[in-house]
């Protein structure tokens, strides 16, 4: 693992936070500069990275996951934001949408949720914030591809967008794995997302939910 972050205090506490979780840093660094060779030196399963960093603490950030993404697509890549900045999350997703997060810097209060997050991007799979994916919620229209789900295909595809596992989602509302299955093949169909042995319906049906 490897940290980015400026913020000295943060960038410790959140070092403390990641060894209690049993999480192994490579490297760390204050600013994107240097932070791709970084990645190539040490090669880690993922990468924490802020949002907003040295010199201009604009778009630093998105252009380092970005790049490594697009360079080194086994590194999964978190975003650390201290804003909800939907546009972002439908920019990376949109190009690299496996091994991709993005969490408000709110979530490092609780170290099982930010340390669930890295593991599931070092996996390949992605987690995005409950906020963020409630506010391209809200920004959506009446009209568009999601208007043929039912409410709870709704939930579904909500959860599976903030890169919750099937048994997890299962848990969480409380269905069985058959009825989940039955949920998501709907939501697979309602969405014209037939199966193709080069494309992960999973991803396509979150990117779709997140564009909409």
């Amino acid at each position: 693992m490897i940290v980015a972050e400026d913020s000295v205090l943060l960038r410790q506490g959140l070092l403390r936070l990641l060894a209690d979780c049993g999480i192994e840093v490579v490297g760390e660094t204050g600013s994107a500069e240097g932070l791709l060779a970084l990645v190539e030196a040490e090669r880690p399963d993922a990468v924490l990275l802020d949002i907003r960093m040295p010199p201009t603490y604009t778009d630093e950030g998105v252009r380092a996951a970005e790049a490594i993404l697009t360079r080194r697509p086994g590194t999964g890549v978190l975003l650390l934001s201290q804003y909800v900045e939907t546009s972002t999350a439908v920019q990376v997703l949109a190009r690299s949408p496996r091994g991709f997060g993005y969490l408000l810097k709110e979530r490092i209060a609780d170290p099982e949720e930010l340390c669930a997050a890295l593991q599931r991007v070092a996996a390949g799979e992605s987690a995005v914030d409950p906020e963020i994916v409630s506010r391209l919620l809200r920004r959506r229209g009446t009209q568009g591809a999601l208007d043929a789900l039912t409410a709870r295909e709704r939930q579904v595809l909500r959860h599976m967008a903030e890169g919750w596992s099937n048994e997890e989602i299962g848990r969480r509302l409380r269905v069985s794995a058959k009825t989940l299955e039955t949920h998501i093949r709907s939501v697979f169909t309602k969405l014209e997302l037939e199966p193709d042995v080069s494309a992960n319906r999973r991803v396509l049906a979150v990117l779709t939910y997140l564009r909409a």
